[in-house]
């Protein structure tokens, strides 16, 4: 039996070409082609939205459909699966414009805390999860989820945008659909605004993929060969951030209210994480006194900047409550770049006066 190939191989070869081809995808500008081959008009299809789609639909063992952004994917997913009168379960700790956005929508909407107690699925039409989840990091179990859903005849769909196509495979898990924000760690350097869907159902990605065309939500092909490169690099991007998180983790154990990594032992999420997440990331969060604690870290700090993304070269902090998600004030979301871990965990340490 021939093993499967690791991580940064997956990733590298995630996009092959032939001899006299370049290594990997180039973007491709067009927006009318000469009729009778694939593509035929640039809203409907392009040959980069296609090598990115193979890359990522490769990963999470389905077919993928890409989107400009994030929130491009999540709405287009619901509007699609979605209608007048259906009953749609969202994590009440999850990204907060997914609850907005749903709250304008004409279903009936049941948030339940991402770590649960999770109500019957009767009657419901769409469960969504976001493990883990964003900003709160919690942790719940797919596999079981999506069985109960699919009992009830409900389909689930999973945000995976934190933990990535590396560190979580949800498709295998059981989920009908996997959606994700590619802004964050799958480009990885904080220059483009990306999303996708990825389906295990050949017909309902069929569906999603009309909907783009009809809703007119597609992704430059200059911005999806930006996301192509960075995918690249995944593998070793992510092994840098978890470590740096792990170390930084370990500095503030015990110094900071509210400490959460889903990679740590003694974290509430670890035995579910480590059960269904084939590897950790970055992120982890943190609570301080205040607003005025906060804002003294980062000017404090020569090397960890205040934005409101994650996963990318640069460390970063973002205190979240400024943007509406319902958390203590001093909630700091922590996302532990690419730098040297001695560095990080110095520059942190005399930020925050623990040295």
């Amino acid at each position: 039996m021939t093993p499967e190939l690791g991580d940064g191989t997956r990733v590298v070869h995630a996009v092959s070409g032939e001899p006299g081809e370049p290594f990997g995808a180039q973007p491709v500008f067009a927006s009318a082609y000469h009729l009778g081959g694939q593509d035929y008009y640039g809203r409907a299809s392009n040959p980069t939205w296609r090598a990115l789609e193979t890359a990522l639909g490769s990963l999470e063992g389905g077919e993928c459909v890409v989107f400009p952004s994030g929130m491009a994917a999540v709405s287009t997913l619901l509007r699609t699966v979605l209608s007048t009168g259906d009953t749609l379960v969202v994590p009440s700790d999850g990204y907060f414009l997914t609850r907005k956005f749903v709250s304008e929508m004409d279903v009936n909407v049941v948030e339940v805390p991402t770590a649960g107690p999770y109500p019957s699925f009767e009657g419901v039409r769409l469960v969504l999860l976001e493990t883990p989840s964003n900003p709160g990091l919690d942790v719940c179990d797919i596999a079981a989820l999506a069985d109960r859903a699919h009992a009830a005849g409900a389909l689930l769909a999973v945000d995976n945008t934190t933990a990535t196509p590396l560190g979580q495979r949800p498709l295998e898990l059981g989920a009908d659909v996997v959606v994700a924000s590619d802004t964050k760690a799958v480009a990885g350097h904080s220059d483009v605004l990306f999303g996708h869907v990825t389906l295990a159902n050949a017909e309902l990605a069929a569906r999603i993929r009309d909907a783009r065309t009809l809703n007119g939500a597609i992704p430059g092909p200059f911005e999806t060969w930006l996301a192509l490169r960075g995918l690249g690099t995944l593998d070793l991007r992510l092994a840098r951030q978890a470590e740096n998180a792990a170390a930084i983790h370990a500095l503030l154990k015990g110094r900071v209210a509210n400490l959460r990594w889903p990679g740590a032992s003694d974290d509430p999420a670890f035995l579910v994480a480590a059960q269904q997440m084939r590897r950790f990331n970055g992120v982890l969060t943190f609570e301080l006194e205040s607003v005025e604690a906060v804002n003294r870290f980062l000017e404090r700090s020569k090397l960890v900047s205040a934005a409101t993304s994650f996963g990318g070269l640069h460390s970063t902090a973002d205190r979240r409550a400024q943007f509406g998600d319902p958390v203590p004030e001093g909630l700091v979301r922590f996302s532990a770049g690419c730098e040297d871990t001695r560095d990080l965990v110095a520059d942190v340490s005399h930020a925050l006066g623990l040295d």
